[in-house]
């Protein structure tokens, strides 16, 4: 394999849509049982790839200098932070047993998706249950005492053989155990890539077609050499934070051809906008409390027309706005979960027919799941963004102005394949869009 080039990643996965299962937030048992439930609904819309915010046991030591800031400013009182592990062959019982999380990724086998776990690997709680047994696990001030890292949690000592054994043995055992098809790894970049690498060849030889996803932004994608299929960026923080009014929208193409220049050959990224840390931490700011439909829709066409794996987060196909939280669960702010009654709203009722109707459309064309990008200009950069993709004899042109005002697109001609209501042509033959309008066609001259 040459080392100046990503990985070849499996087949299927340049034509999957991956969903973000938060499981506090999903239902309000927030179980897998419950959420095993809603899987023929996640098939009916196009889902093929479930990824589960972490299922494993949660260090429910109460002393709030070992929790997180977000954790205390969530007002929720809860000590069990999902991403604070406290032992991570165990299912929390809060999410239900071995058998459900069996049951579930079977349940997802059978409607044809995939499961993908979330590991927190860079760091674990302070009661841990290996800890006393393995001191050398966690790293070590200079004193003894347990280095705490980021978020206020003792960070994983991978100078330690043992651990890593541990580790690796660990994300064979969901593999082999439990039948799951990989992994989201959290802070994928504060861990040594060549851990990540060995873990991959790992369960690669228990299963070839695992999917690695990686919780890394920077622009170089040595990640991907080996280890990963796939990571975070390519224009999704930029989108989220043109969304919500911290840049202007020319990030996204700004963003997506620095990776171009900088990632290896051959990377892919997640696309899309929302997901649990925004969902989190945004609440009044929710890019569904702040966004109109029309811009919404706009963003999810920009993120499956993008070159890269389109994401969707919980509750976002019924355009669900309501609060949600990590922190939050049937004992501690219960009503922190999707209102799954908007789903028979005109508003729940309109995403779910238009992400149907979007998912088939990628899946119809090549040029969206295999055609090169390549950016085009106009006039009004800042809010208008148009490129071309193209794949064998399929060429198409997308456009999409996330502005306030109509904009002309620059060509002429071509069928139109997909576009917003009040796009059209003007007396010249050029498509002019309405704010939070796009348009595909056929490659125009």
């Amino acid at each position: 394999m040459s080392e100046l080039a990503a990985k070849k990643a499996p087949g299927f996965l340049k034509n999957s849509v991956i969903y973000q299962i938060n499981l506090r937030a999903f239902t309000l048992d927030g179980t897998l049982k419950a959420a095993e439930r809603m899987l023929p609904h996640l098939a009916s819309i196009g889902v093929d790839i479930v990824y589960l915010c972490p299922v494993t046991l949660a260090d429910d030591d109460p002393r709030e200098e070992f929790w997180s800031d977000r954790q205390r400013q969530s007002g929720l009182g809860n000590p069990k932070n999902l991403y604070r592990i406290g032992d991570y062959y165990a299912v929390d019982p809060e999410f239900g047993t071995n058998e459900d999380l069996k049951s579930f990724a079977g349940t997802a086998h059978g409607l044809k998706m995939r499961v993908i776990l979330d590991l927190v690997y860079y760091h674990c709680g302070p009661s841990a249950v290996f800890i006393p047994e393995h001191p050398d696990f966690v790293v070590r001030n200079p004193d003894g005492t347990v280095k705490n890292g980021h978020w206020h949690f003792p960070e994983l000592n991978f100078e330690s053989p043992a651990l890593r054994e541990y580790l690796w043995k660990n994300m064979e055992y969901f593999v082999r155990n439990f039948d799951v098809d990989g992994y989201r790894c959290d802070v994928a970049g504060a861990v040594p890539l060549d851990f990540w690498e060995e873990g991959r060849r790992r369960i690669e030889a228990l299963k070839p077609d695992v999917v690695m996803l990686s919780e890394t932004f920077g622009a170089e994608t040595p990640e991907q050499r080996a280890a990963f299929d796939m990571s975070y960026g390519g224009g999704s923080r930029a989108l989220s934070d043109a969304l919500l009014g911290k840049r202007l929208f020319k990030a996204v193409r700004d963003d997506w051809e620095e990776k171009a220049a900088k990632a290896l050959p051959g990377s892919r990224f997640l696309c899309g906008f929302d997901n649990h840390d925004l969902a989190n931490d945004q609440y009044e700011k929710r890019i569904e409390r702040i966004s109109s439909p029309e811009k919404i829709e706009a963003a999810l066409v920009l993120s499956f027309a993008l070159d890269g794996v389109p994401f969707l987060y919980n509750g976002q196909e019924i355009a669900d706005s309501r609060r949600h939280s990590i922190f939050g669960n049937r004992f501690f702010g219960k009503n922190l979960v999707i209102d799954w009654s908007n789903a028979v709203t005109p508003a729940g009722e309109r995403r779910m027919k238009f992400l149907k109707e979007l998912i088939a459309f990628r899946r119809a064309h090549s040029a969206l799941t295999e055609g090169k990008l390549v950016w085009t200009d106009n006039d009004a950069p800042d809010a208008l963004l148009t490129f071309r993709r193209g794949s064998g004899g399929e060429k198409l042109s997308v456009a999409v102005n996330f502005g306030s005002e109509s904009r002309t697109v620059p060509g002429k001609g071509g069928a139109v394949l997909l576009k917003s209501a009040g796009a059209g042509l003007n007396k010249a033959g050029e498509t002019v869009l309405p704010p939070s309008g796009f348009v595909i066609r056929n490659h125009m001259l």
